[in-house]
C-alpha cells in the first residue's frame, strides 16, 4: 500500500495549479466523462482528474494521504466514516441513488425473479466483492432477502470494483448483479431490457445512498467546492437520471 501511495503522491506533485482530483466510486465511471464536461463548460480553466474504484479501497488510499480533493462513494458509510476521522470536512450529502440489475450476455427469462438464479444453467454469477464495493454489499443482501443466497453462493464470481463485476458478467459469467447505471453507457445499448437484463426488485436490498464530501486537503479549494456545488447542480442531476439514477 505504501508504495501504490507514493505512486499517487509522485504523481499528483506534478499536477499544475487548475487541476483537482476526485476519487469516484467505479459504478460512476459510466456518467463521469458527461459530467466533466458540462461541468467544464461553466469552468473551462479547470481540469479534473478522476481516479476510480471501489468505495474501500478509495477510503484507504485517503486514509494512507492520497491527495485527492473530493470522494463521490458508492453509499454512505465510507464518507461518513472519513468525517468522523475529520479527513473530510465537509458532512457526507446524497448526489444520487443507484440501483441493482441483473445482466446476461445470454436471453434470459426473468419473469420467475432471483428464483431463476438457481437453474443449473446459471453456473457462475458475477457479483462486487462486498468487503469494498457497496453493490455487492447490496446484491448479497438482495439474495439473503430472496432466500436464495445459501444455494448459489458457490457460484459467484467476485469483482474488485462494479466495472470489474460488468466485465465478468459479458464474459466470465453467465449473470451479473451489477449497478444499472452501466447499461445506460453508449457501449451497452445493444443490450436489451426483458431479455439481457432486469431491475433488481428493490424492496430485497437497502436503497443505494450514494455520498459525497469534500477532503480535508481541499478544505479551502475553490475548484473543488466548484465541483462538489455542480454535483449537487439540477444539470448534474438530470445526467445522473439519464444514467439511471435517482436524484435527492
Amino acid at each position: 500500500m505504501k508504495k501504490v501511495v507514493l505512486s499517487i503522491l509522485l504523481t499528483f506533485s506534478m499536477l499544475h495549479s487548475g487541476e483537482i482530483s476526485i476519487a469516484v466510486a467505479a459504478n460512476v465511471s459510466y456518467a463521469i466523462e458527461v459530467l466533466k464536461k458540462e461541468f467544464n463548460v461553466i469552468y473551462p480553466e479547470t481540469k479534473v482528474q478522476v481516479i476510480l474504484g471501489s468505495s474501500g479501497k478509495l477510503t484507504a488510499q485517503i486514509r494512507h494521504g492520497a491527495p485527492y480533493g473530493l470522494f463521490m462513494s458508492a453509499n454512505m458509510k465510507y464518507p461518513e466514516v472519513l468525517y468522523s476521522e475529520k479527513i473530510a470536512v465537509t458532512k457526507p450529502v446524497v448526489y444520487a441513488q443507484g440501483a441493482l440489475a441483473y445482466l446476461s450476455v445470454k436471453k434470459q427469462d426473468f419473469s420467475a425473479g432471483t428464483m431463476f438464479l438457481k437453474e443449473d444453467n446459471i453456473k457462475k454469477i458475477a457479483i462486487a466483492n462486498p468487503q469494498t464495493a457497496p453493490y455487492g454489499i447490496a446484491a448479497v443482501e438482495a439474495l439473503k432477502n430472496a432466500n436464495v443466497y445459501d444455494a448459489v453462493k458457490e457460484k459467484f464470481v467476485y469483482g474488485e470494483s462494479i466495472s470489474q463485476t460488468v466485465a465478468y458478467a459479458t464474459t466470465a459469467a453467465d449473470i451479473g448483479l451489477i449497478a444499472k447505471s452501466s447499461l445506460f453507457s453508449p457501449q451497452m445499448a445493444h443490450f436489451k431490457e426483458g431479455i439481457h437484463w432486469s431491475d433488481v426488485n428493490e424492496t430485497l436490498y437497502t436503497p443505494i445512498a450514494q455520498g459525497m464530501v469534500i477532503l480535508k486537503r481541499a478544505e479551502s479549494n475553490s475548484e473543488v467546492k466548484a465541483f462538489y456545488d455542480f454535483m449537487l447542480s439540477d444539470k448534474a442531476k438530470a445526467i445522473m437520471k439519464n444514467f439511471g439514477y435517482k436524484v435527492p
